[in-house]
């Protein structure tokens, strides 16, 4: 009998195989108290642990091929580095010293304390690498334990190959299971920002992730088909499931050598509307996954990556040349997002003795923390500025909820400017300085921003959650995030017209922007401008192409108008398809 199961498609894609599950968690960790001469052999025991583990990764990242995307390698040494920060070794050997007790134990408080930080954060992305430590924790548990054997036997790929069902898989999992030939893979935890859904993506391996329950609904060995899309897999699948799936998967490598064909032409509308499309990138080296997408320039840079993992934040050299590094790789505009943490993230060690944050999505955090922690800010703006002389860059400010905010940002900003300039620093005096539009308030105010302002960008992803006041990655309430409802609607068409007014360009870098079945409604509201994970961008560009805009407006204008989300959904579902 057939299984139907759902989760959180990370990757597209069909993938036709046998079930083959792995356990990398659920390990019983084993707590139990020293002898006093015990444990200088416990410490070296776990040294041991950390020396195998790095060995692994770096036996890993040796048998990365030729010419895969830049960012697995980058994700293999972020891990390394986290085996070598001292969260990992020094305060490890502490606890088993102080407490008398053997390493297993000691790992899980320094990881339950290490996770309760991550788990605290507000902003998503920056969450979800609660998930790099506790890959990074496994890893060596696994190794104490003696359990760090071969995840899955090589197979001979088509119809016959592996298709993961794990826990969770690690990036450098992933890594080695692509190597191996598997189909696909499913985890029952996880999420869509997590490194692991990022490496999915850019290998085009299809995954799934949140599938409560699947290693015990499906048995190893029988057959299963994932769709990658929409999230669902099938254990046990039918002969008519198979011929529907096997028929899906040619007619998807069809349009796959299709959209590749569109990289080098314009993304200009049917009526000759010229639209810009950009990438979102985390990493210096994603730089080159745009270019190859035939992305237009970067539409989001996120910064937070430099300030993670350290006792203390990136001076400003370091962030200077991580900067001009991403300037350097990209044919076209960059535009930098100032740093965005919250109250109790990493750069946390500046506040020291603050009180606990209960609400950090109301909080401290991005442009606000950056007002009150000026020294912090400066650092980044003087590093921007200067490598922003390198190229066409802009400067972009994350979480702007009033005037005030963004007058005093600008006034920061020309005071670095000329501390730079009597210093006789390079700089570039003409870099942009924009808002992001995040926060309902600003959206809502976004006329008088755009007196000041150069650009606006706007982020779905928090506007969305802001207005219906959800958190998107919390289980209870996130049916509730909807990008159609008419609230976020109504904002996203307010910020667009008065930037239209104000003669300022408007784009969207939330991932509304890069989800195709939006395109037309976008367009139809205005939007000339969209930034998106590379992978998404031929489609949009595809759509972009095959549609006339002035036809769409007034389909627009009605969704605008109407206060059923059922209603618009409909509509959408009926420009997606034309």
């Amino acid at each position: 009998m057939s299984v139907w199961l759902s989760g959180v498609g990370i990757a597209r894609g069909i993938a036709i195989g046998r079930v083959h599950k792995i356990t990398s968690g659920d390990l019983d960790i084993p707590e139990y108290a020293l002898e006093p001469f015990e444990v200088g052999d416990e410490i070296k025991r776990y040294r041991s642990a950390l020396r195998r583990a790095r060995g692994q990764l770096k036996d890993v990242k040796s048998r990365i091929p030729e010419g895969t995307p830049g960012e697995i390698s980058e994700f293999i040494d972020s891990h390394l580095l986290m085996l070598e920060d001292k969260t990992f070794s020094v305060a490890v050997e502490d606890l088993i010293s102080d407490r008398g007790v053997n390493a297993e134990a000691a790992l899980k408080v320094q990881r339950d304390t290490l996770i309760g930080v991550f788990e605290r954060m507000e902003d998503a992305y920056l969450r979800s690498r609660r998930d790099d430590v506790e890959h990074v924790v496994q890893r060596i548990w696994r190794i104490l334990l003696k359990h760090d054997k071969p995840l899955v036997p090589k197979e001979s790929g088509g119809d016959g190959a592996s298709v993961v069902v794990a826990d969770d898989i690690t990036p450098a999992d992933v890594v080695l299971l692509h190597r191996q030939g598997i189909a696909g893979f499913v985890t029952e935890f996880g999420g869509p920002l997590s490194h692991t859904a990022i490496l999915a993506r850019s290998l085009g391996i299809p995954a799934i992730v949140g599938m409560h329950g699947a290693r015990r609904l499906l048995e190893d060995g029988e057959p299963i088909i994932l769709d990658g899309h929409a999230g669902h897999a099938i254990g046990g699948p039918d002969r008519h499931a198979l011929a529907f799936y096997q028929h899906r998967r040619q007619r998807d490598a069809r349009y796959r050598r299709m959209l590749a064909r569109l990289k080098d032409e314009p993304a200009v509308s049917k009526d000759g509307v010229e639209i810009t499309l950009q990438a979102n990138i985390e990493l210096p080296s994603d730089a080159v996954a745009a270019a190859e997408a035939g992305a237009t320039g970067v539409g989001l840079f996120r910064t937070e990556f430099l300030y993670m993992n350290r006792e203390a934040p990136p001076d400003e050299e370091e962030q200077f040349l991580a900067y001009r590094e991403v300037i350097a790789a990209v044919d076209g505009p960059v535009t930098i997002r100032t740093l965005d943490l919250g109250a109790d993230k990493q750069a946390s060690h500046t506040r020291a003795g603050s009180p606990t944050v209960v609400n950090p999505a109301l909080g401290l955090r991005a442009i606000r923390l950056c007002l009150q922690e000026r020294d912090l800010f400066r650092v980044q703006l003087r590093a921007l500025l200067r490598a922003a002389a390198a190229g066409e860059v802009k400067i972009m400010l994350p979480m702007i909820s009033n005037v005030y905010e963004l007058k005093q940002s600008l006034t920061l900003i020309a005071d670095v400017k000329a501390e730079l300039q009597r210093e006789g620093r390079e700089f570039a005096a003409d870099a942009q300085i924009g808002a992001m539009i995040e926060v309902p308030a600003a959206a809502l105010a976004a006329h008088w921003l755009a007196r000041d302002a150069q650009f606006f960008s706007i982020g779905t992803n928090d506007l969305i959650q802001y207005t219906l006041a959800i958190d998107r990655v919390d289980d209870e309430v996130n049916y509730l995030y909807d990008p159609l409802n008419p609230a976020v609607l109504q904002l996203i068409y307010t910020t667009i017209a008065a930037g239209r007014a104000a003669g300022i360009p408007v784009s969207m870098c939330g991932e509304m922007a890069g989800e195709p079945q939006y395109t037309r409604l976008l367009l139809g509201l205005g939007l000339t401008e969209f930034s998106m994970h590379p992978s998404s961008l031929l489609e949009v560009k595809r759509i972009v192409r095959e549609s006339d805009i002035s036809s769409l407006r007034a389909t627009a204008q009605g969704l605008i108008e109407t206060s059923d989300p059922d209603v618009a959904r409909s509509v959408i579902e009926t420009l997606a398809a034309a």
